[in-house]
């Protein structure tokens, strides 16, 4: 009955599924490349700074994509309570439906693991060229591909999907049928006797080591800000509605002046904060991570007139590049899984009247708000993990973004958003209305 469970809900999921592998394929990817740099700056005749940076570089990309896989497969099994609490109503056991789960992650994640960790050893040799290009390896050292990689990816990519989904399956597939069905139509409203806690702890965290961090020398307030950084965004991912949900509803307020199709939008962030917060938490991660690295180097630069060596400036724009895009890739995907499982919603709205272009309207709506929401989480994140380093360094802990990259993030963050979350309601809307609400009932 397992098996038969999994195929039924990578049928009416495909949009999940297909999320659940784009994470797991790009962590892997990135996964890969890091861990084959690792492999070649570890060998005689590269510096001890080099290799030390890129095993930063391998432990952030390891964190980002579990963070990824995690945040995504937790998406795509809350997008299947209502048929899990079906199952269960019909007597399907509890293990049954963990195993059908798990299931569904193995069949995303182990060939997006195997395709990652190709993908991975490719990207790694233009990246090993401008390393050596930039003298941070030797001129004569040729790159070789390892297949050291290839456990990692599998660690990465098949056993957090797997632990994912089970964890995320598990409070569920135990509840009474008749409660997991309420649950299923009203959504769970709390976090969990672990989430919120944990959350807490990552936040509070974070807080106090930027504290401590402002008084220590430069040097070692650099070394720390990565983690700063990592305890902020972890307490944004477990907290999610608790600090999404209020910060959407700020920002969302303007939104009612501007007509029927905005209020609308204010309205649906406002009163799904789960669902909402799923797509703004990857990406604070963008904002945030982006932000915290370039500004480092572009205060650097304004206050002394130097951003540091330019090999290592180089190697630190590159990886914030890898990490900024696999975030944003990630960011997209989930908006777009989130978008798609709309689609019922948008029938709904057209079988009682509204025209397309207000759905088109309302869409754009939600991802600018969600954009907003995600800049000025992000915002304050990057600040936060910034402050003792600049302050020790500079003596001032605000830092310096011109505003052409200030700009540019926006922009960025904004043009993803709508991008991904337009073109699946623009697919829904070319169907029958009836017909969808006829197929989701």
């Amino acid at each position: 009955m397992s098996s038969g469970l999994a195929r039924s809900a990578l049928r009416g999921h495909r949009p999940a599924f297909v999320g659940t592998a784009v994470a797991a394929l790009f962590a892997a990817t990135v996964v890969s490349a890091s861990t084959t740099m690792l492999t070649v700056t570890s060998t005689d005749g590269v510096s001890v700074h080099v290799a030390d940076m890129a095993t930063v570089l391998l432990i952030g990309s390891i964190y980002m994509s579990i963070f990824v896989v995690v945040s995504t497969m937790g998406t795509a099994v809350v997008q299947q309570h209502r048929e899990l609490a079906l199952v269960r109503a019909i007597g399907a056991r509890p293990r049954q439906v963990r195993r059908a789960v798990a299931t569904q992650a193995l069949a995303a994640s182990v060939p997006a693991a195997l395709t990652g960790f190709a993908l991975g050893g490719a990207l790694a040799r233009p990246w090993f060229d401008g390393m050596r290009d930039h003298g941070l390896i030797p001129p004569g050292m040729t790159y070789q591909f390892s297949w050291t990689a290839l456990p990692v990816c599998f660690a990465v990519a098949v056993v957090t999907s797997t632990a994912a989904a089970l964890l995320a399956s598990l409070r569920f597939s135990l509840l009474r049928p008749s409660k997991a069905l309420d649950e299923a139509s009203a959504g769970r409203r709390g976090l969990g006797m672990l989430r919120a806690p944990l959350g807490l702890i990552a936040v509070g965290g974070g807080v106090a080591l930027s504290v401590v961090l402002s008084g220590q020398p430069a040097a070692e307030a650099s070394e720390g800000a990565f983690l700063v950084l990592i305890l902020f965004c972890v307490g944004t991912g477990l907290l999610g509605p608790r600090i999404v949900g209020p910060a959407a509803w700020l920002v969302s307020a303007p939104a009612q002046r501007f007509g029927s199709s905005a209020r609308l939008a204010m309205l649906n962030v406002r009163s799904q904060p789960r669902r909402f917060s799923a797509a703004v938490v990857p990406l604070v991660l963008v904002v945030g991570f982006g932000l915290t690295k370039i500004g480092m180097r572009t205060t650097a630069q304004h206050r002394t007139g130097s951003a540091g060596s330019a090999g290592e400036v180089w190697l630190d724009y590159a990886g914030t590049g890898l990490y900024a895009g696999f975030a944003a890739i990630a960011a997209a995907n989930t908006l777009a899984m989130i978008s798609f499982e709309r689609r019922r919603d948008v029938a709904l709205l057209r079988v009682i009247g509204t025209l397309p272009r207000q759905i088109r309207a309302m869409a754009a709506w939600e991802a600018g708000i969600v954009a907003l929401t995600a800049l000025v989480l992000g915002g304050v994140i990057s600040l936060a993990t910034l402050a003792p380093i600049l302050g020790t360094a500079f003596g001032s802990p605000l830092p310096y973004i011109p505003w052409t990259v200030a700009a540019g993030v926006a922009g960025g963050t904004l043009l993803l958003t709508v991008l991904a979350t337009g073109l699946p309601v623009q697919s829904a809307m070319r169907r029958r209305a009836i017909a969808t609400v006829s197929a989701t009932a």
